[in-house]
C-alpha cells in the first residue's frame, strides 16, 4: 500500500509538472515570439546580403507586403469569427480584369466603381453560401476561388490587359514611401481598433469562441458573418486595384498563391483555426516575416520553387503549433 501511495504521489507530481509546462507554453505571447523570428530573419539576411539592409530594399519590402497585409487584416477578423475566405486571390484578379477591361470604354473613375461592385458581388456570393445555404466557408470560398479565376480569364479571353494612366494608386510616393504602404498601415490600424476596442470586435471573438452561445446572447451572428465577407471583399478590391496600378496591366495569372500567403500570415500571427483567438498585431508581424523571407530569398537567388516549399512548411508549422496550443489549453 505504501508503495502504491508513493507511486500515486509521483504520478500526480509528474502530471502537475506537465500541466505547468503546458500552461507556460499556452501563455507564450505570439507577438513576442514572432518579433524574435522577424529580427532573426532580418539579421540573417543582413549578414548574407549587403543589399538587404538598404533604404531601397526596405521600401521594397514594405511595398511588397502591402497587398498581403491589406487582405490579411479582414481575414484575421473572419478567422477569429470562425470563418474563412480563400477566394481573395481570384477575386483580386477578377476585380483587376473588370477594371482593365472597362476603363478604356467608360473611364478610370467609373471603371473603378464597377470593379468595386464586382468585388462586393464576390463577397456577397460567399456570404449567401455560408449564411443562407449553410455551406462550410472553406468549401464556399474554394468554389468561388475556382469560379472567379475562370471568370477573370473569361473577361480577358485569357490575355493580359494593358491599363495605362492608372499608376498613382500603386506607385505614388510620399516621403519616398509608396502609397500602398500607407494604405496598409491605415487598414491595419482600423482593424486593430475595431477588434480591440469596439462592441463589434468583442462580438466577433464571442462568435468564434462559441457561435451557439453568441446567438443565445443576442449577437446577430449571421449579420456579422455577412459584414465580415463584405469587408474582406472590400479589402480585396483595394488590393486588386493596387496590383493593377503597380503592373500597369491585369494578368489572369496574377496573385496566384495569394490566398495561401494570407492564410499563412493569419495563422502564423496567432489566429486559431477553431476561432475565438487572434490579433491584428500578430498578423501584421507575420506579414512582415513572410515579406522579409521572400525578399531575402530573392536576394540570395534561391529558386522560386524552394520559396514555395518554404512557405508551405511555414504554414504547416503554424497549424501544428496552433493545434498543440489547443490541446495544451484543453488539458490544463
Amino acid at each position: 500500500m505504501a508503495k502504491i501511495e508513493k507511486m500515486d504521489v509521483g504520478g500526480g507530481s509528474e502530471l502537475a509538472s506537465r500541466r505547468l509546462s503546458g500552461q507556460r507554453l499556452a501563455q507564450i505571447p505570439e507577438v513576442a515570439a514572432l518579433v524574435v523570428v522577424l529580427l532573426a530573419l532580418a539579421t540573417f539576411f543582413t549578414i548574407r546580403s549587403e543589399f538587404f539592409l538598404t533604404t531601397n530594399n526596405l521600401v521594397n519590402v514594405a511595398t511588397n507586403v502591402a497587398v498581403l497585409g491589406i487582405i490579411a487584416a479582414p481575414a484575421t477578423m473572419l478567422l477569429i469569427a470562425g470563418q474563412f475566405d480563400l477566394s481573395v486571390g481570384s477575386a483580386a484578379v477578377f476585380v483587376g480584369m473588370v477594371m482593365a477591361k472597362a476603363a478604356p470604354e467608360i473611364g478610370v473613375e467609373v471603371a473603378a466603381l464597377l470593379a468595386l461592385a464586382a468585388g462586393l458581388a464576390v463577397g456577397a456570393i460567399n456570404a449567401v453560401g455560408v449564411v443562407m445555404f449553410r455551406v462550410n466557408a472553406i468549401i464556399t470560398t474554394l468554389a468561388t476561388l475556382a469560379a472567379f479565376r475562370g471568370a477573370a480569364k473569361l473577361v480577358s479571353n485569357g490575355q493580359t490587359l494593358i491599363l495605362p494612366g492608372f499608376g498613382t494608386l500603386g506607385t505614388q510616393r510620399i516621403f519616398s514611401v509608396p502609397l500602398p504602404a500607407y494604405i496598409f498601415a491605415l487598414v491595419a490600424i482600423i482593424y486593430f481598433v475595431v477588434l480591440k476596442y469596439t462592441v463589434f470586435g468583442k462580438h466577433v471573438y464571442a462568435m468564434g469562441g462559441g457561435p451557439r452561445a453568441a446567438r443565445l446572447a443576442g449577437i446577430p451572428v449571421n449579420r456579422y458573418v455577412v459584414i465580415g465577407f463584405l469587408l474582406s471583399a472590400l479589402s480585396t478590391v483595394l488590393a486588386g486595384l493596387i496590383i493593377v496600378s503597380q503592373l500597369g496591366a491585369s494578368s489572369p495569372i496574377a496573385a496566384q498563391g495569394l490566398e495561401l500567403q494570407v492564410v499563412t500570415a493569419v495563422i502564423l500571427g496567432g489566429a486559431s483555426l477553431s476561432g475565438g483567438r487572434g490579433s491584428i498585431l500578430g498578423t501584421m508581424v507575420a506579414v512582415f516575416i513572410i515579406g522579409v523571407l521572400n525578399n531575402g530569398l530573392n536576394l540570395l537567388s534561391v529558386p522560386s520553387f524552394w520559396q514555395e516549399i518554404i512557405l508551405g512548411a511555414l504554414l504547416l508549422s503554424a497549424v501544428a503549433f496552433d493545434q498543440l496550443r489547443i490541446r495544451v489549453s484543453e488539458s490544463s
